[in-house]
């Protein structure tokens, strides 16, 4: 599970970098054409890099107990509650060979 959210993180950072060096590209042709002016492009590009570092920034901190509250969110069961039905079940195993054994006793 943790592995997922890992992938999902860098998958969200990987997308603000991919987006930022398109939108940097996009910016240089525009300069090149000249739409915009060599000070005004690099203005739009720190503007970007700021945008997007403090988007990144914003996503970094991700602590257990944030971890816990997001998987309590999205209703996942816990250790506890599979241990749980690992137990019912092998009350309901162990009755059904009770029964069994009772079957064939008769």
């Amino acid at each position: 599970m943790i592995s997922e959210l890992k992938r999902l993180f860098l998958a969200a950072v990987g997308s603000a970098t991919v987006t930022y060096e398109k939108a940097s590209k996009l910016v240089d042709e525009m300069v090149e054409k000249g739409k915009l002016t060599v000070d005004e492009g690099k203005e739009l590009t720190e503007e970007l890099k700021k945008t997007i570092q403090s988007k990144k920034e914003d996503l970094m901190p991700l602590t257990k107990e944030d971890l816990r509250e997001i998987l309590t969110e999205m209703n996942f069961a816990t250790r506890e509650d599979l241990y749980e039905i690992k137990e019912r079940l092998n009350r309901i195993e162990d009755t059904f060979d009770q029964m069994e054994r009772e079957k064939f006793e008769e």
